[in-house]
């Protein structure tokens, strides 16, 4: 599930560090009145819905540092206010940009609650990549420059006996790999851009890409250096990313389409 929810930290800072003396007692429609203002429980069981997403228990004592965070929050923002300091442009704009998230989070939250996602979208989302993924995993390396011409010329050098990693050190555009002397670990041919999978499955264990293989990242020289079975895991173990996932894409498309709409000048 998409993380929603965001409450600023200032809260659970002044609880550790400050303390105000004030009753514990519920005033009626709040948690405590601070100068005839009322602070609502709803603001408290939001800190709390916050604390408990992130694995921290609701407890007594949790509830009255919160409680006394808030007080002393409702303190300083009184003061803030006395001093003008609610007239600032600054201070109005960051106002406007949280209250903008919080109706951003609550869209997404309420489209991902009215949009249900069944055990049969997330299956056939599973079988989809079980079989883009295939049954084996490669243990490959790369070299990756951004002309042709250089990556025939690395071919030709390969060919002639000269070593993979340093080339890969010295040359490699892929800052993830180069220091490992280009190697990319274990992977299935599914996670990697489709040019560059298909070129990988048709190699033998110890063979280059001849010629260099192009992506939108420019061209890859690969050699492949071991294969091994690959299991899949299964459908319940995988269950919540494929959900995470389907849901990331299904909101990117609602708000691309609102976009669309969307009068923008």
């Amino acid at each position: 599930m998409l993380n929603t929810t965001k409450i600023p930290l200032l809260a659970l800072v002044l609880a550790g560090s400050l303390t105000v003396a004030t009753s514990h007692a519920q005033t009626a429609g709040g948690i405590a009145r601070v100068n005839g203002v009322s602070i609502p429980q709803s603001r408290l069981e939001l800190l709390l819905k916050v604390n408990a997403a992130q694995g921290q228990p609701d407890t007594p004592d949790v509830r009255n540092r919160m409680r006394d965070a808030l007080i002393t929050r409702e303190v300083i923002s009184q003061e803030a206010v006395k001093k003008g300091l609610d007239k600032s442009t600054e201070v109005i704009s960051q106002l406007d940009l949280q209250r903008q998230e919080a109706l951003v989070n609550a869209f997404v939250q309420d489209y991902i609650q009215s949009h249900p996602l069944s055990d049969d979208a997330l299956r056939k989302e599973y079988e989809r990549q079980k079989t883009q993924i295939g049954d084996k995993e490669y243990k490959a390396r790369h070299i990756l420059v951004k002309e042709e011409a250089e990556a025939k010329q690395i071919i030709a050098q390969l060919k002639q006996g000269a070593l993979f990693d340093k080339i890969a050190a010295e040359k490699s555009e892929d800052q993830g790999s180069k220091a490992q002397g280009g190697d990319l670990g274990w992977s299935a041919p599914g996670r990697y851009v489709p040019p560059f999978a298909a070129a990988l499955k048709k190699l033998k264990k110890g063979q280059l890409t001849d010629p260099a293989v192009q992506s939108q990242f420019g061209w890859h020289v690969i050699r492949l250096d071991d294969e091994r079975p690959f299991k899949t895991p299964g459908f319940e173990e995988v269950k919540p990313q494929l959900q995470q996932n389907l849901q990331r894409q299904a909101i990117d498309k609602v708000i691309g389409d609102l976009r669309a709409k969307a009068k923008i000048d």
